[in-house]
């Protein structure tokens, strides 16, 4: 049975006004949706209540459990707006009526595809909560899609799958993402993933033995270093990840070191450093398997050492080394840091402030807010690329693709002369770098370096690269550079300079 205690336990400690909140909205949603049914049969209040609980056990703030609450009551329960407004307050049902926005956009195949990222994009750069609420919303419909009609479950598999999978991942909330990957998988790809599950299932057979040897070797080997205070787990790759480097490894599981991965937790930078140190000195790693995501965080502010070595056993592991901090947040991303900004019980991070403006309550990225320590440089560039596709024209043109390749695809890691990094889709040239640095280097590029080589413009870049932009006053992009360019910001700029030399 049901009841609100166990939603408000899980956000335990709360005050007695949020409590008594989100009691109210348990009760109110409840009384609402009384007597609607879901295809299982269930109540359907069901759903909301298992809603809010994820969104709890994210330790989302009270504001944003109980809008999870009442996320369909627009849509499903006729209720008023105003009726809302006055039980539960302005930013509750702004929250609301995000998510009921949302609820409008069904996945119909390529034709309609680019307009449904783009709504989703627009609600993410209003207000991130608005999307977290809707990630939750859709793992509990995932979880419940086999009572769904046949006819439906393909598309809301692959609605799931090409546009709410990517996106929580973008935002760092593996927790969700993790969850619904394998669901979808299974309903859109069902002998893949059937093919997928028994490779996985028979590596796991063939190095649980050796992963048990291994983590009795490691602890060893750490404490005669005088390392004991750690934690060590570790993590099995999604069905859904592993089928897709299955494709790229030709389907070879041989060529994959990473379907396991060993997770060493520490309490500090240093440690994880001197730990990797310590590994090294003990096992031989892989070369070209050492990185370093503590310098240089994936785009989506993941953090950690990866490094692939030798176990000794007659195979290969990857071993991640992060502090509590970096596996909190590679759990849960964004996530983890927006009841700080609500509770105003901690400070954020100085390169975590962006988040701020995610929760707006005003126009997104207004810089004549009263918010004047935020240093708008510190905001990822995705996600200020998020909110360029609001003013984007609303020609035929495929933006499919570009959105594929600008957010959903893997990254590369670009590095100026003086080390600064730039982050890109993959197979991006020198013309995406020059427009990511600034739209007037892009406009003047009259040649390019690639680690002190001359290349040309079109060269695809690789992770790691150094790349040095030459440019010229009498140089102005063509029509070539349009066909270069892979990311929308490069497009957008070449598009418009373009426009001007015609004028």
């Amino acid at each position: 049975m049901e009841n609100a205690k166990e939603i408000i336990d899980l956000l335990s400690p709360l005050s007695k006004k949020d409590a008594r909140m989100i009691a109210d909205a348990f009760d109110f949603s409840k009384k609402i949706h009384d007597g609607q049914k879901r295809f299982s049969g269930e109540p359907y209040f069901n759903h909301l209540y298992e809603t809010a609980k994820i969104l709890a056990e994210l330790r989302m703030s009270p504001i944003t459990v109980t809008a999870g609450l009442l996320h369909d009551s627009l849509e499903d329960a006729n209720v008023k707006e105003e009726k809302i407004e006055e039980l539960f307050g302005e930013e509750i049902l702004f929250l609301v009526k995000g998510v009921t926005k949302l609820g409008k956009i069904k996945y119909r195949g390529v034709e309609r595809h680019n307009e449904s990222l783009r709504k989703l994009f627009v609600a993410v750069s209003q207000d991130i909560r608005v999307i977290i609420i809707k990630l939750a919303d859709r793992l509990h419909n995932m979880k419940t899609l086999q009572h769904v009609p046949q006819h439906k479950q393909e598309r809301i598999a692959k609605e799931t799958l090409e546009i709410y999978i990517p996106v929580a991942y973008r935002l760092g909330i593996r927790k969700l993402s993790r969850s619904l990957e394998d669901v979808s998988f299974s309903f859109v790809y069902p002998k893949e993933y059937e093919q997928t599950k028994k490779i996985l299932k028979e590596k796991r057979k063939e190095d649980s033995g050796k992963l048990e040897k291994f983590q009795k070797s490691i602890r060893k080997g750490l404490a005669k270093n005088g390392v004991t205070n750690f934690n060590l787990d570790y993590r099995v790759k999604t069905l859904y990840s592993l089928y897709r480097k299955l494709l790229r490894k030709d389907w070879d599981v041989e060529k994959i070191y990473d379907i396991s991965a060993l997770r060493i937790i520490l309490s500090d930078v240093d440690e994880c450093y001197k730990v990797l140190g310590i590994i090294h000195g003990i096992w031989r790693p892989l070369p070209g398997r050492i990185k370093d995501y503590i310098a240089f965080p994936k785009p989506n502010g993941y953090q950690a050492l990866h490094t692939t070595i030798f176990t000794g056993y007659g195979n290969v592991l990857e071993v991640q080394i992060k502090t509590k901090k970096m596996h909190q947040e590679a759990e849960y991303g964004v996530a983890s840091h927006i009841y700080y900004k609500e509770s105003k019980k901690t400070k954020i991070g100085s390169n975590l402030l962006w988040i701020k403006r995610l929760l707006p309550f005003k126009k997104p990225f207004d810089k004549s807010s009263k918010e004047k320590e935020i240093n708008y440089d510190d905001i990822p560039s995705w996600i200020k690329e998020l909110v360029e596709y609001q003013t984007l024209d609303k020609n035929k043109r495929a933006l499919e693709e570009d959105l594929k390749e600008d957010f959903f695809q893997q990254r590369i890691f670009v590095f100026t002369p003086k080390g600064d990094v730039t982050d890109l889709p993959i197979d991006s040239t020198p013309i995406d770098f020059a427009y990511a640095i600034h739209s007037e280097i892009g406009n003047r590029i009259s040649g390019v370096k690639v680690n002190r080589k001359m290349v040309a413009i079109n060269s695809q870049l690789k992770n790691g690269d150094i790349v040095e932009i030459i440019t010229s006053k009498s140089s102005r992009p063509s029509q070539k550079w349009f066909e270069y360019a892979k990311t929308t910001t490069a497009k957008k700029h070449i598009k418009s300079a373009l426009q001007e030399q015609k004028k």
